[in-house]
């Protein structure tokens, strides 16, 4: 290693670090957008040692890092991210059942569980079923309904921040909001313990099927996109907002306000960030003008110099120790987990394999397990 290698560098280029390490690697390979820019490292992290390792020297070193989930629920910017993007890899991506509740890696599907859940005739997990990503991108982002959300199930959390060490809380230490929970931005979720209760398999099954039926209706899922891209302001719908507003249909370069539903942008082939960030600037500013409402994006956004505008102060109410780091592109010396669920998901472990092939393999996987009740691996998709 040449003298001028950095701390980061050295350790991985280290034949000890439990990890594959890829340098200038396009996100758009692993995001279901099909777009961003390359990492300056890209690198799945297979065990905890290697993880907190990784994420210790970072931050002691100022370089900027983010840990993503799959893809599903992230804009990166066409430059890309100066930085090193983490994805969890190996031993994060366990699953087991343990008398009365699932005990899930962060890096693992959100729909294996659901498709274990449906398995073991177990309810309470109806609502995630073609949700995409991984269990702590649906854990940051509180994945869920109205009604419904992964919140209400988390027993406990493990987690880790670089300078304070790993910690386990209870999920009612854990405040919980819409889309929104109260981890650090630099707090990286590890593993959690899901509470599981036994339920008519017949009526697990009718309502797994009927949301799953609902979703592929409305929701271009076999699209490139992100998932939802705005949220839902309080009392109201951004998809409607947005039809009412006139924007179904309209178009910036290769992005597309998808004809389906309207709180879906799609990339029509060959979509720009910057065609995909003007595009949500036309639709918030025609939803402001038609409706007095300001939209807020959901979309995590990475490796923009600025927030999107509506998006600055979003998260205040949950102060300092919300995930609102994630909201926008890191700055040196800053983690932030950018949640990747409801996330919107596609295998980020797999490179080269573009997120939204394998996010739609998901969808369609988790149709023929709820049809065969056969469960599958991990990797899945937003609704």
């Amino acid at each position: 290693m040449a003298r001028h290698a950095s701390p980061v560098q050295s350790l991985l280029v280290d034949d000890r670090f439990d990890g594959d390490v890829y340098a200038h690697e396009p996100l758009s390979r692993h995001t279901t957008y099909r777009i961003g820019g390359p990492a300056r490292f890209f690198v799945r992290a297979n065990s905890v040692g290697a993880l907190t390792g990784l994420v210790d020297v970072c931050a002691a070193e100022g370089t900027p890092w983010v840990v993503l989930g799959r893809g599903s629920n992230v804009l990166v910017a066409d430059a890309g991210f100066a930085g090193v993007a983490i994805v969890l890899g190996r031993d994060f991506r366990t699953l087991r059942f343990d008398d009365d509740r699932f005990i899930v890696g962060a890096g693992a599907s959100l729909s294996a569980v659901v498709q274990e859940a449906f398995k073991r005739a177990i309810g309470g997990f109806e609502f995630a079923v073609g949700t995409p990503g991984t269990v702590g991108g649906a854990l940051r982002m509180n994945a869920g309904t109205a009604d419904e959300w992964i919140g209400q199930r988390v027993v406990s959390v493990t987690t880790y921040r670089p300078g304070r060490g790993l910690a386990r809380r209870r999920g009612d230490e854990i405040a919980w909001g819409y889309r929104a929970s109260s981890f650090a931005a630099d707090e990286v979720i590890l593993e959690c313990e899901l509470a599981a209760e036994a339920a008519d398999p017949y009526r697990v099954r009718d309502k797994m099927e009927g949301n799953l039926a609902r979703r592929k209706g409305c929701q271009p899922l076999s699209e490139p996109t992100c998932g939802s891209v705005f949220k839902n302001p309080e009392g109201a719908s951004a998809g409607r907002l947005i039809e009412g507003a006139g924007c179904k249909g309209a178009e910036v370069g290769g992005a597309k306000v998808s004809e389906l539903h309207g709180n879906f942008i799609v990339n029509c082939g060959g979509a720009t960030a910057a065609d995909v960030r003007a595009l949500m600037e036309q639709v918030r500013a025609a939803v402001l003008e038609s409706t007095g409402v300001e939209l807020v994006p959901e979309v995590r956004m990475l490796g923009f110099d600025e927030d999107f505008p509506s998006a600055r102060g979003a998260d205040e109410a949950f102060g300092d120790e919300c995930a609102r780091g994630a909201a926008g592109g890191t700055s040196a010396g800053t983690g932030a987990s950018v949640a990747s669920t409801a996330g919107s998901a596609p295998s980020t472990g797999e490179r080269g394999t573009p997120s939204a092939d394998a996010a739609a393999g998901e969808t369609a996987g988790e149709v023929g397990a709820l049809s065969t009740g056969e469960g599958r691996d991990e990797d899945g998709r937003r609704g």
